[in-house]
C-alpha cells in the first residue's frame, strides 16, 4: 500500500511541473519524499520473515539439518529380528479381510503380527478407496513407530490415499524411531517424504494384501526380502535378479549414487511439493501399472521439465506392468516401452538397465530406497555400497495381536 501512495504521489507531482520543465521546490520535496518511502516499503518486506510450515503439533516435524537438501545417503534401521512384532499398516487403501489373512502368513514366519486398526476398515462411498479416515490411518503410522516394542512396519497394500498423509506425519518422530518400513505402490509418496524429512532407508518391496504372500508365498521375492531385512545383506552384497527374469541393459556402464524413486506416478504427482524426489546424485527407479506408453512420456517429461533429470547417476527401470494398449503383458510388451526409456535418458550418457524385476510383478525384489548402490549393466544388478541394516539394534521381539 505504501509503495502505491508513493506511486501517485510522485506522478501527481510531475503532472504539476511548471511550463518551462522546472519544478517548484515543494514539488521537488515531494518526490524525494515519495522515493524514500517506497524504499523503506521495500526494505519492509524484504525484513519480514519466510512463513514456516506448520510445526509437529499441526503437521510434520521440521527435517533435520541436512536432511533432504541433497546427495546425503539416508542412514540404516535397525534389522529385522527373527520373532519380532511387525505392524501392519494401511496408509492408502484395504481390502476387506487383507489384514487378517497377512497377519495369518507373517505368523506363519514366526513373527508375531500386529493389525493396527486402520487395517481392518474401508471408508464408504464415496472415499471407499481409503482405509478409513485420514486421521485413523495416520495415528496408526504414528503408533507403529513410536511403539518400540514392533520390529517393522509393513504396509498392507497400495491403491490410493498415502499422499493425503504427507503433511501431517510427525517426522521427528519417525526419525527418533527408525525401523523397517515396506511397500511400494502409492506407498511411493511416504518412502519419497521419508527420505526428505526422516533420513533412513526405506524398503520397495512385496505387500502381503498385493502380491499374493498372504495366500500363495512368491517363492522368488522372500529369500531376498527376509535377507535384507534381517541384515544377512550389507555392504558389498549383490542384488541379482533370478535367472528367468533378466533385464536388459539400454546403455551400458557402471555408476554410484543414492537409490531413489519408486512409482512413476505417484513421483510425478509429488513433484513440486516439498516431498518431491530428491535425484540429485542419485540412481532413479520406476515402475508403473496400468499406464500407456503416452502417458509414461509424459510423466517423464515433467520430471525432465522440473530439472529432475539433471545430476542423475543411472537409471534402473522396473516392469511396467498391464502396458495400455499392449497386446499381452510379456517381454514383447516391455519392449515396445525400451525406445522411449532410450529417447529420454540416452542423451544424458548413464546407464540405463530396464525390465527389473520390482514393482507391479513376481518376482517383486526389494529395493533400499535411499542407500547408495553401484548399478552395473553389464552384471545387470546393484551392489549395496552401505549397510541397510544394523544387527544389534533394538527391533521389538514378543506376542503380538
Amino acid at each position: 500500500m505504501r509503495q502505491t501512495e508513493a506511486a501517485r504521489a510522485a506522478a501527481r507531482a510531475e503532472a504539476g511541473r511548471d511550463t518551462d520543465g522546472t519544478a517548484n521546490a515543494s514539488r521537488r520535496r515531494l518526490l524525494l519524499g515519495a522515493g524514500a518511502l517506497g524504499l523503506a516499503g521495500l526494505a519492509g518486506c524484504a525484513a519480514r520473515p519466510a512463513r514456516r510450515p506448520p510445526g509437529p503439533g499441526a503437521g510434520p516435524a521440521m527435517p533435520p539439518s541436512g536432511a533432504g537438501q541433497g546427495a546425503v545417503a539416508a542412514a540404516p534401521v535397525p534389522a529385522l529380528r527373527a520373532g519380532a512384532q511387525i505392524a501392519i499398516v494401511a496408509p492408502a487403501s484395504a481390502a476387506p479381510g487383507a489384514a487378517d489373512r497377512a497377519a495369518i502368513w507373517l505368523a506363519s514366519r514366526g513373527f508375531a503380527p500386529v493389525v493396527m486398526p486402520a487395517a481392518r476398515t474401508r471408508m464408504p462411498a464415496p472415499f471407499d478407496y481409503l482405509a478409513g479416515p485420514d486421521a485413523a490411518r495416520l495415528q496408526d503410522l504414528h503408533a507403529a513407530f513410536s511403539d518400540p516394542a514392533i520390529g517393522a512396519v509393513w504396509c498392507l497394500q497400495g491403491g490410493f490415499g498415502s499422499w493425503r498423509l504427507l503433511d501431517q506425519v510427525d517426522y521427528g518422530l519417525l526419525r527418533a524411531n527408525p525401523k523397517p518400513f515396506i511397500g511400494y505402490s502409492d506407498i511411493t509418496a511416504l518412502h519419497l517424504a521419508i527420505q526428505r524429512h526422516a533420513g533412513f532407508v526405506t524398503f520397495h518391496g512385496p505387500m502381503p494384501a498385493q502380491d499374493g504372500l498372504g495366500d500363495a508365498p512368491d517363492a522368488g521375492s522372500e529369500p531376498e526380502l527376509w535377507a535384507m531385512l534381517g541384515g544377512q545383506m550389507g555392504q558389498g552384497s549383490w542384488i541379482e535378479p533370478p535367472a528367468d527374469s533378466p533385464p536388459v541393459a539400454l546403455a551400458p556402464g557402471v555408476a554410484t549414487g543414492r537409490l531413489v524413486g519408486g512409482n512413476l506416478a505417484l513421483i510425478g504427482a509429488l513433484t513440486g511439493s516439498r516431498h518431491a524426489i530428491d535425484t540429485r546424485d542419485a540412481i532413479l527407479f520406476i515402475e508403473d501399472v496400468n499406464e500407456a506408453i503416452p502417458r509414461i512420456d509424459r510423466l517423464l517429461s515433467q520430471l525432465r521439465a522440473a530439472g529432475k533429470f539433471a545430476g542423475l547417476k543411472g537409471v534402473l527401470a522396473g516392469r511396467f506392468s498391464r502396458l495400455l494398449g499392449q497386446g499381452s503383458d510379456d517381454e514383447s510388451a516391455q519392449a515396445a516401452l525400451y525406445p522411449l526409456l532410450q529417447a529420454h535418458f540416452q542423451p544424458l550418457g548413464i546407464p540405463v538397465l530396464a525390465n527389473w524385476p520390482s514393482g507391479h510383478i513376481e518376482p517383486n525384489l526389494t529395493l533400499p530406497l535411499g542407500a547408495t548402490v553401484t548399478l552395473d549393466t553389464a552384471r545387470a544388478a546393484l551392489r549395496l555400497e552401505q549397510a541397510v541394516t544394523l544387527a544389534g539394534a533394538p527391533a521389538g521381539e514378543g506376542g503380538g495381536a
